[in-house]
């Protein structure tokens, strides 16, 4: 059955669902607040979300506008090796190569798969009321939206999940993500990390001619650099091994993103009745297992796969909750306890720690990342499971 349903949010989340809820037949309007939503920064697709795009249909046009990575090595700051595995055996682990992509080229492809006029900007919500029919959509203009149902995909700040828990605190968790595109091509084979006391610096080429970067650093919430923030990079990481400075000294200061990084109060509930949440509206976790937009993309291919077999949006929002809750749990605990392992102090204790990493066998650290993130862990729920 054809559902009228809002999705809140044109950020990666909510152009996932809104692609894989149209091309399930039902009929979506996206609101979203922001006027721009652009993005000078890259994002990595893991073959995980490569497995959920290709079940709505878009994986081979995202493999095609972004650049296929399949080295993972992971150095100190001096350039020696901490961890050096081959391209086939991470290949293997994950059935494919991840994409590197930018986030205004994979919203542009999302957004290019929706009927024109689905999305309308400078769309504010704030507040949702069920009605016998479904729910009513309250904007800030004073208009009012009905729908059979409503999917929250407005991320970590949430108004819908506001609406459905109350208060969501945020905690500073005391580190600050740098993310940038710098006009250098890099070596596939240093795709990957390198690490020193308290701070890391990660490096994959993106296309051709250009390298997608970041990095995280223990700063003060919203500081400023005197000198600017791109010229406290350059500074920072100096004296680190190649690719690291040359990456900063080709970055443009416009292609430099800061991101302050929080922990949000969990989201007691992701679903009530016909409104549901996806992505980092329900579950916002730190970003160094590289898995935040990929476990809003698997959202949305599972969400759409619920919707087409239950009888109604209640019933698959539900199911929904109940069948993503584990796995996204378990991808948030894991990547905010590599943060606090990243930054404990003293600094020198998170060096011994990083460093220590090499001690463990190629093998085990290889079934893991496939439990993360490769084509096998995406999974669609079966009826057995819902």
């Amino acid at each position: 059955m054809a559902h009228r349903v809002i999705v809140v949010g044109a950020g990666i989340a909510g152009l996932s669902t809104a692609v894989a809820l149209h091309r399930g037949g039902h009929l979506v309007t996206v609101f979203e607040e922001r006027s721009d939503t652009s993005s000078g920064a890259g994002i990595s697709i893991w073959p995980n979300a490569l497995a959920a795009l290709d079940r709505i249909g878009l994986g081979d046009q995202v493999r095609e506008a972004g650049g296929r990575i399949s080295a993972g090595a992971v150095r100190w700051r001096d350039g020696t090796w901490i961890r050096r595995p081959s391209a086939q055996r991470i290949v293997t682990a994950l059935g494919e190569p991840l994409v590197v992509i930018e986030r205004a080229i994979l919203r542009d492809i999302l957004a290019g798969a929706l009927p024109a006029g689905t999305v309308e900007h400078g769309v504010a919500l704030t507040a949702v009321e069920h009605t016998a029919a479904g729910v009513r959509a309250d904007l800030a203009d004073g208009s009012r939206r009905e729908a059979d149902a409503l999917v929250g995909a407005d991320g970590t700040y949430s108004v819908v999940a506001r609406l459905l828990n109350g208060d969501l605190a945020q905690r500073y968790v005391g580190y600050t993500a740098w993310r940038g595109v710098a006009d250098l091509r890099l070596d596939p084979d240093l795709a990957g990390e390198t690490f020193g006391m308290g701070v890391e610096f990660g490096h994959v080429p993106m296309g051709v001619n250009q390298t997608y970067w970041f990095a995280t650093e223990r700063v003060a919430e919203g500081g400023t650099a005197a000198a600017g923030a791109l010229e406290h990079l350059r500074a920072t990481f100096a004296e680190w091994a190649d690719p690291v400075p040359a990456i900063l000294a080709a970055t443009p200061p416009d292609r430099l993103l800061r991101n302050d990084l929080y922990d949000r109060a969990t989201a007691r509930r992701w679903a009530r009745g016909p409104v549901v949440l996806v992505g980092d509206a329900a579950h916002p976790m730190r970003p160094h297992l590289g898995q935040g937009g990929c476990q809003a993309i698997e959202d949305a291919a599972v969400l759409a796969r619920l919707l087409g077999s239950a009888s109604d949006p209640a019933t698959a929002f539900a199911r929904f909750e109940r069948y993503r809750r584990p796995r996204v749990r378990a991808l948030v605990r894991e990547s905010r306890t590599v943060g606090a392992v990243l930054n404990v102090r003293p600094a020198v204790l998170a060096a011994g720690l990083t460093r220590a990493t090499a001690v463990i066998p190629e093998a085990v650290l290889t079934r893991h990342l496939a439990w993360v993130a490769a084509r096998s862990a995406f999974r669609l729920p079966q009826n057995e499971e819902v």
